[in-house]
């Protein structure tokens, strides 16, 4: 003989709904500590990126005896500039193998008279000014 289960295992569609809507929240809360740990290192990597590229220009200052210009830039540190004041000991291959943008694709600001500069990134509006994520981060020298 067959014996008959009478009644059936297994879950109600609202179980399972309340499951799926707790991995969904679960999932949300995640994205989110993880969005903020994206902004953290976005800002990590542009103080990093300031930190070589002060390195550079301190290199190119005790080889030269002054910053390259603002006219001349941070190309300076990847090719000898070839106007404005002419570096007289520029290293063979330069400072740097590249000018880096800052993690969010702009390129870092530089100012220079040649005696003192100031290098920064404008943050993620790329605007100058802002807080939080569209901060500015400096790097400058007196």
């Amino acid at each position: 003989m067959r014996s008959r289960r009478n009644h059936q295992e297994g879950f109600t569609l609202i179980e399972l709904m309340v499951v799926i809507l707790i991995i969904g929240l679960l999932a949300t809360i995640v994205v989110q500590s993880l969005r903020g740990a994206t902004d953290k290192a976005k800002r990590t990597k542009a103080e990093a990126d300031i930190a070589e590229l002060k390195t550079a220009l301190d290199r190119y200052y005790l080889d030269n005896g002054n910053y390259p210009t603002t006219e001349q830039g941070l190309q300076a540190l990847v090719t000898a500039p070839t106007s404005g004041p002419i570096p007289a000991n520029y290293e063979d291959g330069g400072y740097v193998q590249q000018i880096p943008l800052d993690p969010w694709g702009h390129p870092y600001v530089y100012q220079s008279d040649g005696n003192t500069y100031t290098l920064e990134s404008y943050g993620a509006d790329g605007q100058p000014g802002g807080t939080g994520k569209n901060a500015d981060i400096i790097g400058s020298q007196q």
